[in-house]
């Protein structure tokens, strides 16, 4: 890389956010002041590692993103988080790392070049010079297959310029031209195709590449998207962890941890690994069998 930068780890421990309880729910006479959308949840996210961060709908998955990456400025927050063994310090790490949004905002009336180039004049430091930011931004360019589109018009979603496949590119392109160490990416395939899923996530893969750390939430992935994570952080509704560990080749590891467990249904050959873990691990599948999975992962050799 033209600029070098420091591969980071970010681990956390027993990480609980909670918000006031909302009116309408005091109102149906809950007497708790206040609503805990994370209850103790624990990991870590390491450098040249591909992260999926998944769980049905209203597991926490973006609120955890959210609150790792300091976007949260409301509610309460406890719990450690430390960069590669530092006490997280939000000023600092506002540097090293980069947020992608599930919905872009790009100006529409400039190029795919000079979208990368306002972004690096704004975030990279002083002290690189202009040749060395040009020759950053063309690699950057090179890295998520943008250099092609360099002098297209971005345009406006659905109407005119790039597609929305390759608008997800830029939004990786906007933050990967800031050097950050650390990527967190709100569902970078939505909305997407299976042809054009692959084309994001061979960007995503390229970065991972050069060692940093990067963490997707993502949503009803293919098979193929699926395996293409190196590790599965998985959450339930509620705010906890089941499954925090490698993937292994065709979702071996995976497949293996959730056989194990008694009165779990075996996978059905074919059958997409993450649709099932998600059908598994449901809470209707919890109450018909009696099994806790977040008590299952904590008392499991992963946690350990």
């Amino acid at each position: 890389m033209v600029l070098p930068f420091v591969p980071l780890s970010i681990t956390f421990d027993d990480i609980k956010y909670s918000v006031d309880m909302p009116q309408e729910i005091k109102a149906q006479g809950v007497a708790e002041s206040r609503l805990e959308l994370l209850k103790g949840i624990s990991g870590s996210f390491r450098p040249g590692v591909l992260t999926a961060l998944m769980g049905v709908s209203g597991a926490g998955k973006t609120t955890l993103m959210d609150v790792l990456a300091g976007r949260k400025t409301s509610g309460y927050i406890e719990g450690n988080i430390t960069i590669s063994g530092y006490p997280k310090k939000q000023e600092t790490f506002a540097r090293v790392s980069g947020y992608c949004e599930q919905n872009d905002i790009h100006s529409p009336n400039v190029t795919v070049y000079e979208s990368l180039a306002f972004s690096s004049w704004l975030r990279l430091p002083a002290n690189v010079d202009s040749s060395t930011r040009k020759m950053f931004i063309d690699e950057v360019m090179e890295l998520v297959e943008l250099s092609p589109l360099r002098d297209a018009l971005v345009g406006l979603p659905g109407v005119s310029g790039l597609s929305t496949e390759q608008r997800k590119r830029l939004t990786i392109a906007v933050e990967l031209v800031a050097n950050p160490s650390i990527i967190f990416m709100d569902e970078p395939t939505s909305g997407l195709d299976a042809r054009a899923a692959a084309i994001v996530m061979r960007a995503i893969r390229n970065t991972v590449d050069t060692g940093r750390t990067v963490v997707c939430t993502i949503h009803q992935p293919s098979i193929d998207i699926f395996e293409s994570f190196d590790e599965l952080f998985l959450m339930k509704r509620g705010g906890e962890e089941i499954y925090v560990g490698p993937l292994g080749r065709h979702s071996c590891e995976l497949i293996r941890y959730f056989e194990a467990v008694e009165d779990v249904r075996k996978i059905k050959d074919g059958y997409n690994p993450s649709t099932w873990m998600l059908e598994v691990t449901s809470a209707t599948q919890e109450q018909m069998t009696g099994i806790n999975f977040s008590q299952v992962y904590k008392n499991s050799d992963l946690y350990r």
